[in-house]
């Protein structure tokens, strides 16, 4: 299986690197082909811009989603979007690692999928090709994360809910639009106000889970 990690932490060192370093390992050891992309360090550009088209189709009003069309048609999207794109379709499966910022991940991950999730690339809302018939249909997706807060805060009860169906806005509006089948999350909760022990018990069940992938 080929995998593709979207790492998305400002910190090499942070628990979100050891689980990236951690998943790579594993599934290397299981015989996958594991490729990263560390949007950090790639200082991959999170905002979509008129930069990101060097053939404009309108030069007059700039019209987001009609340029990645003409872009992807003609070829001449920026590089970097091309280097992730090819990375998108060589992988069977991709893991997003990310840390939980206001219930939510990093601007940086929104910017990834904001110029990479293209038009002709993901989906065809022309064609009807989105969901059980978008362009990814047949590759699979997973979240993984940290958050700052204890597990009780995100729970059904707790004051921010679920954090299962706040992420419904990545999973089914993002993600399943494609046609990419959502392999079920898997977070680390409030590492920084538990014991060391705690964490290391929480990263055995992290490695448990990626080599059941």
């Amino acid at each position: 299986m080929n995998v593709l990690i979207i790492f998305a932490h400002p910190e090499p060192n942070s628990l979100n690197g050891v689980m990236k370093d951690l998943a790579a390992k594993t599934l290397r050891d299981n015989g996958h082909e594991v490729k990263i992309s560390d949007l950090y360090r790639m200082r991959f550009k999170a905002v979509l811009d008129e930069n990101d088209f060097s053939q404009r189709q309108n030069a007059e009003q700039f019209n987001p989603m009609m340029e990645q069309v003409n872009a992807v048609g003609t070829g001449s999207l920026s590089q970097d979007i091309k280097d992730e794109v090819e990375k998108m379709k060589w992988a069977d499966m991709i893991i997003f690692q990310f840390p939980v910022w206001w219930s939510s991940p990093p601007a940086i991950l929104k910017g990834w999928f904001d110029r990479v999730f293209l038009p002709g690339v993901v989906h065809n809302i022309a064609e009807g090709k989105m969901y059980d018939t978008g362009l990814l249909k047949g590759k699979k997706a997973m979240l993984s994360f940290t958050t700052g807060a204890p597990k009780e805060v995100y729970s059904s009860e707790g004051p921010h809910g679920d954090l299962n169906d706040i992420f419904k806005f990545i999973t089914h509006n993002i993600l399943e639009v494609t046609g990419l089948e959502i392999i079920p999350s898997i977070g680390i909760y409030g590492p920084a106000m538990t014991s060391k022990e705690h964490v290391k018990e929480e990263l055995e069940k992290f490695k448990e889970r990626i080599n059941s992938l």
